[in-house]
């Protein structure tokens, strides 16, 4: 059975000494929705958060974090930290596009949504595509630390890389055997996800932290137009002074929000990545355990996979239902099998790129072929899991996800 490891001790001493000053009184809460939007103000020296349509979704996740995830001294410095940065780029991108009313008439021009389910290839396709310099993709330095916005003049050697990369290095020390799953870098590309966050309406915070609650009103409840709107406002920041284009995004959390994404992109262009459901659900189940080890000493992958295996199939299931309904044209989207990309991903980055209308120019595929060389998937060791591992029936998950498989013929890995 799966097991949420064991943190590294100098972290364990750390949520030791913070929870010995909560106790005496010496470490006051500002995991709370006055104190966290104060400190977004404080920090810019701003006020206006522009719309509200945020606000539900930041008031049912600070609910949900303080009744349900059971956060470590450390893990409310994190969720504290991570909300706060998601309030202040918020404040900020409302007064840019105020200040600068070219922004929200840049033209955001067919851009490329990769909506495979996680752990089904989309990081390494991303990656690699982020390789031609011919396309945009969000880096994780841009998206976390946007402000002033990027231009094309240092864009390479920005010294927010840096900065983001010390980041990046102390969740290393927190969860190292992390990088086994997922790489992390400054410069590799992120997630939708992670600037959606601004909107409250991210499965980011889901995927972090035990927030039930938050989770089924972000599922059942939530609009998630806003979303798209503070999406698209975002890129067209990012456009602004380093204009390349057409941007290449990624998100599994696209699956469950196709018609919203639709409304917002008309003309967007989709790379959809399939695989056993199954294996996604027992790789997803490992990765999720690991992440929220960092926030709470209470973490159970049972509970996880369980969680995951529902919102797993809702995904997988609606792409199925709204394919079949023909709400994405045939000529707008590309299917790629995951265990034909992982055998030769450069034939099937060609088959991509055809279907884009671009051509895979000689020097971004020796690019790749010499990325693929240096960064293989067991890099910093194999990541290890089992279906067995998440306590689910085979026959009852299988049977769960059987809309998806039927239509789309995915292969069955998991027995």
């Amino acid at each position: 059975m799966l097991t949420a490891p064991t943190l590294p001790l100098r972290i364990r001493s750390l949520n030791a000494v913070l929870s010995l000053a909560q106790k005496f009184g010496f470490q006051s809460d500002a995991l709370t929705e006055q104190a966290l939007l104060a400190g977004a103000i404080q920090q810019t020296s701003l006020e206006d958060f522009g719309a509200d349509d945020f606000r539900e979704g930041l008031t049912t996740l600070l609910e949900s974090l303080h009744n349900e995830a059971r956060l470590s001294p450390l893990g409310r410095l994190i969720a504290q930290q991570e909300i706060q940065m998601a309030l202040a780029n918020r404040l900020q991108l409302v007064d840019y596009h105020k200040r600068f009313p070219e922004i929200s008439a840049l033209h955001i021009r067919e851009p490329v949504f990769i909506i495979g389910q996680g752990r089904s290839g989309t990081t390494i396709m991303h990656e690699l595509m982020a390789l031609d310099p011919g396309l945009r993709v969000p880096r994780t330095w841009e998206v976390d630390r946007p402000f002033p916005p990027p231009h094309s003049a240092n864009y390479e050697n920005d010294p927010r890389i840096a900065v983001i990369q010390k980041n990046l290095d102390r969740t290393d020390v927190i969860l190292p055997a992390f990088k086994r799953m997922h790489r992390m870098g400054a410069e590799l590309p992120q997630e939708c996800v992670r600037f959606t966050a601004s909107a409250f309406t991210s499965l980011m915070f889901w995927t972090n932290y035990n927030v039930p609650a938050y989770t089924a009103w972000l599922k059942d409840e939530a609009d998630l137009a806003p979303a798209y709107r503070y999406h698209r406002r975002f890129l067209q920041l990012l456009q602004w002074k380093h204009p390349v284009q057409p941007w290449v995004v990624k998100s599994p959390a696209h699956l469950w929000s196709l018609d919203e994404l639709l409304a917002e992109y008309p003309d967007a262009r989709f790379i959809q990545t399939h695989r056993d459901p199954l294996k996604m659900l027992a790789s997803l189940t490992s990765l999720v355990t690991h992440l929220r080890k960092m926030a709470s000493d209470h973490v159970d992958p049972v509970q996880i996979a369980r969680e995951w295996a529902e919102y797993n199939a809702l995904g997988l299931n609606n792409s199925a239902e709204f394919r079949g309904r023909g709400r994405i044209a045939p000529n707008r989207i590309i299917d790629i099998d995951f265990y034909e990309f992982m055998s030769s991903p450069v034939e099937q980055l060609k088959r991509i790129y055809a279907f884009l209308d671009r051509e895979l120019e000689p020097g971004t595929e020796s690019r790749m072929r010499d990325y693929l060389a240096q960064h293989s998937s067991a890099q910093h060791g194999a990541h290890s899991y089992s279906f067995a591992d998440t306590g689910l029936d085979v026959e009852q998950e299988r049977a769960r996800v059987a809309p998806y498989q039927q239509y789309f013929n995915t292969r069955i890995e998991v027995e």
